[in-house]
């Protein structure tokens, strides 16, 4: 009976069909591509769309590229354990498109970048450049194999769906289309996920409401039971979730995420115009509310009917990441392919992901690797060794899904990983873009101390969970449940995200060291500010140590202008210029005297730009 606890009902034939149709169809996007744009040979077609695509597909595709599979499963999880507060992000999400749509797509537009990276390379140096793609990579590739993991598991257990091959063909589908498509058929598939998954939000939500006899029960019951309870405003930074943990924290690690990350910059640069470019984010922003909003929905909804029978601490299910698949299953069953249609949006948000990082992993390397290293290779090669690379990367992807098995709850380990790493990257942007006098000794030194500031953080945290008091979720019920499949886990006290700590395990509560009460404990939020204010002030003070402001010669390009923000001319007053083209500017401007003697770089920089202006 549902909401009793038990065993819940497997998948059903018109289930396993819905599913597969699904993924057939994301393949059938990417032959399509193929087909259509068969007499295209150039890697920019392949890797930028040809810079054609319009504001409202990438702007689905921004969206559905992080809110993955990860989302449609965490993120109700998170909601009806530790209530709404997560609803927050929607404050987040509003400061992350104005800084990146008004700060960071001028200059990255007008540069004509391919790789968010060629930037650091311009402002400071190659070695900067080279360091700034392998954290990004490292990264990509640990959260892609999360993300095709952890729904994988849950669904697994649940669903009984056999685990490694939908692993495998997940990864197969992901590298088909990538590879036969390119960055068009990566956008197209992601607008029919990002579908699928809000399908998949509404069914849950529908079904939980006629359960409970409308919206008013599931809200009352959540309001009641302490759900509702956004608006805290304890400064206290070793406190999980709270406003300022959110809304501050919050902002700047999904900036990190939309602003330098090459997954989301090289779908806005494919715009055909900067309007357009700006425009993606803002139709983003609202695609993020909406995404966000029902998955909260999903995971109240979930409260609602399990109030009295927690399937968790009842045995139901063995970890909270399994939640809504339970759900799902329990209020579903009895409709053929509804259930097929909630699996096929957890999987539509890993292929939007996967395939996300598999197109940006390719770019990176060709951009940053490859043609550095060969810079006379034709587009024809170049087009054929980014397809062969596809291949290479989704097979990485597939690799690093057994890494990821070991991270625990996968939306808080998502996120932390993306605080530890992009915060400091982050600064080092924030260096090159507001500061002049910023130098490359200053920006590299500033980079290693803030990742290793955050790494030791983020690490800390997992070796010494956080304290209970500072993550416990709300309380839940066994009273109502028909029968108890085991003991009551104590899963109260657990960390979130920790790979097993107890209170019983030592070093969890017995021998703590002082640090780990304190600094350990530190909310995963503040990782990103933590590393980009770091790295912004010692690059400050070591550029200013270091002779930063008697530096000579930098592109002015390279640096926000006030006309850049809030512009309704954006398109006539910039043009987005090749590297190439940049780059002559620059020596240009500097013949003719124009560049302000504050805008400045060291004699090293200058070289580089001009011996890529000759490969060029």
């Amino acid at each position: 009976m549902v909401g009793l606890g038990g065993p819940v009902a497997t998948f059903s034939v018109w289930d396993y069909v819905v599913f597969v149709v699904t993924l057939l169809a994301a393949v059938g996007i990417g032959l399509y591509q193929a087909l259509a744009g068969r007499s295209q040979t150039s890697s920019s077609e392949f890797l930028l769309g040809g810079r054609q695509m319009t504001a409202v597909p990438v702007a689905m595709s921004l969206t559905a590229s992080f809110m993955s599979g990860i989302t449609v499963i965490g993120t109700p999880a998170e909601a009806y354990r530790f209530g709404a507060p997560f609803w927050l992000f929607a404050f987040s999400y509003t400061i992350m498109s104005t800084i990146t749509a008004e700060i960071f797509v001028p200059i990255f537009y007008r540069l004509g970048i391919t790789s968010t990276y060629e930037y650091l390379e311009m402002r400071f140096d190659r070695l900067t450049r080279l360091i700034g793609t392998s954290m990004y990579m490292f990264q990509t590739a640990l959260y892609t194999g999360m993300a095709i993991y952890a729904p994988a598991l849950a669904l697994n257990q649940i669903t009984g769906l056999n685990l490694w091959g939908v692993l495998v063909a997940t990864g197969t589908v992901c590298i088909i289309y990538c590879t036969l498509g390119g960055l068009k058929a990566v956008i197209w598939t992601d607008v029919f996920q990002m579908v699928i998954m809000l399908a998949g939000f509404v069914a849950v939500i529908a079904r939980g409401a006629v359960i409970q006899g409308g919206l008013q029960r599931i809200w009352n019951d959540s309001y009641y039971g302490g759900r509702l309870n956004v608006w805290d405003f304890d400064p206290d930074p070793l406190k999980r979730h709270t406003f300022w943990t959110i809304v501050i924290g919050g902002s700047l690690m999904w900036v990190s995420m939309y602003a330098i990350n090459q997954s989301q910059v090289q779908r806005y640069i494919s715009c055909r115009t900067m309007t357009q470019a700006k425009l993606s984010l803002y139709v983003n922003m609202v695609g993020l509310w909406v995404t966000v909003s029902l998955a909260m929905l999903s995971g109240l909804t979930m409260y609602s009917i399990y109030i009295k029978c927690d399937p968790l601490t009842n045995g139901d299910v063995g970890a909270p990441d399994q939640l809504l698949p339970y759900l799902v299953m329990d209020i579903l069953a009895d409709f053929p392919g509804v259930p097929g249609l909630f699996v096929a949006a957890a999987y539509s948000g890993t292929l939007s992901t996967a395939s996300s990082s598999i197109n940006a992993l390719v770019a990176v390397t060709v951009e940053d690797f490859i043609k550095p290293l060969c810079p006379n290779m034709s587009e024809k090669h170049l087009t054929w060794l980014s397809m062969a690379l596809s291949v290479f990367f989704g097979l990485l992807c597939i690799a690093m899904a057994a890494v990821s098995s070991l991270m625990g709850s996968i939306l808080q380990a998502a996120l932390s990983i993306f605080g530890m790493i992009s915060g400091p990257l982050l600064g080092l942007f924030l260096l090159g873009i507001f500061f002049p006098c910023g130098n490359t000794i200053g920006g590299l030194v500033g980079l290693v101390a803030g990742l290793v500031l955050t790494l030791w953080a983020g690490i800390g945290a997992q070796i010494y969970p956080p304290l209970p008091e500072k993550t416990l979720p709300l309380s839940l019920s066994t009273a109502g449940c028909n029968s108890s499949h085991t003991e009551a886990l104590n899963w109260t006290t657990t960390a979130p995200w920790s790979t097993g700590g107890t209170p019983t395990t030592p070093g969890y509560l017995g021998e703590r060291p002082f640090i780990a009460d304190t600094w350990y404990s530190l909310s995963y939020l503040y990782f990103c500010p933590l590393g980009s204010i770091v790295t912004l002030i010692c690059g400050l003070l070591v550029s200013s140590i270091s002779g930063g402001c008697k530096q000579r010669k930098v592109n002015p390009e390279l640096f926000i202008r006030k006309r850049d923000l809030f512009c309704l001319n954006c398109d006539q007053n910039s043009e987005q210029l090749p590297e190439a083209e940049s780059i002559e500017k620059c020596d240009e401007d500097m013949t003719k005297g124009k560049i302000n003697p504050a805008f400045d770089t060291t004699d090293h920089d200058v070289q580089v730009n001009r011996e890529k202006t000759t490969r060029l």
